[in-house]
């Protein structure tokens, strides 16, 4: 073998060994992500409900595009924010919206619930800083 293509061999191992980082997504300095309705301490009748979801100065588009310009909300019920620096979880106290949505009915048993979205990037991800609302609280009677 000669020495360029043992040189192309090595180099060409050592990339394939090398981990992929994934950096996270950044977000703009001025977006904001707000729950539209309910608002902060509404009685809800019944347990279904729309929620209108908001963001300010980004775009709101489906999971899997990649543009710091855009993302997608999950809504976290009755839970504190995940860790900022990993995968969204996705169950029933994190709702997530990857084909865009900015409304939703949901539905949530009698009591005191809190709600709180947490923008997602395009492998729902929260973006870099963090775009988070304001946690609220509802009581659904």
């Amino acid at each position: 073998m000669s020495r360029r293509f043992l040189l192309r061999l090595l180099a060409a191992m050592a990339v394939a060994v090398v981990p992929s980082v994934s950096m996270p997504t950044s977000a703009p300095p001025n977006a904001e992500v707000y729950i539209i309705w309910p608002p902060d301490g509404a009685v809800i009748t019944g347990g279904k409900f729309w929620i209108r979801m908001g963001l300010r100065n980004m775009g709101v588009c489906p999971k899997g595009i990649e543009s710091s310009k855009c993302g997608h909300h999950h809504l976290l019920i009755d839970v504190d924010l995940p860790p900022l620096d990993k995968e969204i979880p996705s169950d029933k106290n994190h709702l997530h919206f990857g084909a865009g949505e900015t409304d939703a009915r949901i539905e949530l048993p009698p009591g005191k619930h809190t709600l709180q979205l947490l923008l997602g990037d395009a492998k729902h991800v929260p973006f870099d800083p963090p775009l988070y609302s304001k946690k609220i609280t509802i009581t659904v009677k």
